[in-house]
């Protein structure tokens, strides 16, 4: 097994089109194997180069009141009467982990975007 450390992105786009011409490869195969280790690589590569961050939470918020037609009432039993979705809507008050909790279930939004805003409205 030829196996090389990903360190730049030509490095990168190679380790990439070795692992599509893999990718059907059978898991118990020595192809299978290589596939394994290469996918490995290029995660590492990527977190270390290549790293999302998470969506911002009250856009992602809005994002899914636009989506699904939602109105501030709407957002009322997730997180409050309508002066404090105003508040979280502008940044001025912090999700608690209730509302966290609702926001996540009812509208699906990750958890840590949504914990994402109560760590920036307390710093």
């Amino acid at each position: 097994m030829d196996i090389k450390p990903i360190k730049t992105d030509a490095d990168y786009r190679e380790a990439l089109k070795q692992i599509e011409s893999l990718i059907m490869a059978a898991p118990d195969s020595a192809e299978g194997e290589r596939l394994d280790v290469m996918v490995t690589l290029v995660e590492a590569y990527e977190s270390k180069h290549h790293a999302l961050d998470l969506p911002d939470p009250v856009e992602a918020i809005k994002f899914e009141m636009e989506r699904k037609g939602l109105s501030v009432k709407d957002l009322e039993p997730m997180i409050g009467k309508s002066n404090r979705v105003y508040e979280v809507l502008n940044r001025k008050r912090a999700l608690t982990l209730p509302m966290i909790r609702r926001l996540n279930h009812s509208l699906g939004i990750p958890a840590e975007s949504l914990i994402n805003l109560a760590q920036k409205v307390h710093a």
